[in-house]
């Protein structure tokens, strides 16, 4: 079973926060306890349950978590539960925020992972068990570009960018954007990346086409004369690496297990604004997470799936912004269009690409959620009904109207 050291993973991760736009690895000391002939591919997470005394909920990782002998038994447990069920021990993780040890365990036959799943559930000691769920992000292939542009803004022409950044660039506002890797090193986000993290396990320190696409119509850098501006460019952004690119130009990817660690890290950091271009299946452990950073004041941002809206989790968690890049077929349930068709965005090595997708049209949400919490002020969660308006098109000089003395119809006009 491989052991991840929190403590130094969080005091690593603070050192990042002085020195910005490093990457650390969130698996620094790890020791593997799985049998060297496990299978890979089809795994489920158990979860056990931690005694009163080491759940503190919304605590910090500040120092050694629990005590030798309550993680000794539940090794005992975890090992016992997978011999007793044909099952082998892969990868534990404490979960303080939700008061579970989240143990990973490989499922070594053709039983179906829900089945393994239900059998496991109730168990003495076991709170639940679940797949270990994959979630996909929400864009087309991009078209690369050998146009520089020149500080052209992401969404200026529908949401009149220009005139927003001369009240609002988001300053103040911590944006965490979970995803795949982001190039720190590319010219539009040179000194726009507060820090990045890394929660996939190897690490990968290449950057990725959807995270850096992602990030630079979030925070691009302004008054650079190249490329393009961000929505929120003057919010701290962090990288959490969550997802990762498949082979050969395959889909980018990511799993419960890694989201998970990822949306801990936002809670526990307090940043302002979580944007998730991703969906999946429905997921009891990261709606939980999910539905604990609402509680703590965040304004989460989650993409819709165009061709399976009512399948989009977590988009549609009570509190969660759903975004899509254009309207969904009737009966889909309403959500927040935002631009995501033909967006020029920055791509790694220093290029640029056309992207398509609901994606990228949350991430301009996400954007804009930084410019209304600096308005607002950076304490206050974004009210989607509130701020935003009515689930549609949304418009954004009418958003930024709502929380400042701006002149809607001037701003509409582009004046």
């Amino acid at each position: 079973m491989i052991r991840v050291h929190w403590t130094k993973c969080i005091l690593a991760a603070l050192a990042l926060a002085i020195s910005p736009a490093l990457v650390t690895s969130a698996h620094a000391e790890a020791t593997s306890l799985a049998e060297p002939d496990a299978p890979a591919g089809r795994r489920v997470m158990v979860m056990l349950k931690l005694g009163a005394e080491h759940y503190r909920a919304g605590g910090d990782y500040g120092g050694a978590y629990g005590d030798a002998m309550g993680e000794k038994a539940r090794l005992r447990i975890a090992r016992k539960i997978a011999r007793e069920h044909q099952l082998s021990v892969v990868e534990s993780w404490p979960m303080q925020l939700v008061g579970v040890d989240c143990v990973i365990m490989e499922v070594r036959d053709e039983r179906s992972l829900e089945a393994v799943a239900a059998e496991l559930t109730g168990l003495p000691g076991v709170a639940w068990s679940q797949p270990l769920n994959e979630f996909h992000m929400q864009s087309a292939a991009a078209i690369p570009t050998t146009q520089r542009y020149n500080d052209r803004l992401s969404g200026a022409q529908p949401w009149h960018l220009a005139q927003l950044h001369r009240l609002t660039t988001g300053r103040g506002v911590t944006i965490a954007i979970v995803d795949s890797m982001i190039d720190l090193k590319h010219p539009d986000l040179v000194g726009q990346i507060a820090g990045s993290h890394d929660f996939v396990s190897p690490g990968h320190p290449a950057a990725e086409r959807h995270g850096t696409g992602v990030a630079g119509i979030i925070g691009a850098r302004p008054n650079n004369a190249m490329g393009i501006a961000g929505v929120a460019p003057g919010a701290r952004i962090i990288g959490l690496r969550a997802c990762w690119e498949r082979p050969y130009g395959g889909n980018t990817v990511c799993d419960t297990l890694s989201l998970a660690k990822a949306l801990t890290f936002a809670i526990e950091t307090k940043v302002n604004v979580i944007n998730l271009s991703l969906t999946g299946p429905t997921d009891r452990l990261l709606e939980g997470l999910v539905t604990l950073g609402l509680q703590h004041g965040i304004t989460i941002v989650a993409a819709v799936d165009g061709q399976r809206p009512k399948a989009s989790f977590p988009a549609f968690v009570a509190g969660v912004i759903p975004v899509a890049a254009g309207r969904l077929s009737d009966g889909g349930p309403a959500v927040y269009i935002a631009p995501g068709q033909d967006v020029p965005t920055t791509e790694p090595e220093g290029k640029w690409s056309v992207v398509s997708g609901s994606s990228f049209a949350a991430a301009h949400i996400s954007g804009l959620a930084a410019l209304l919490r600096q308005l607002s002020g950076p304490g206050r969660s974004v009210s989607a009904a509130s701020l935003l308006g009515p689930r549609g098109v949304v418009d954004a000089c009418a958003a930024v109207g709502r929380v400042s003395r701006l002149d809607v119809p001037a701003c509409e006009a582009g004046r």
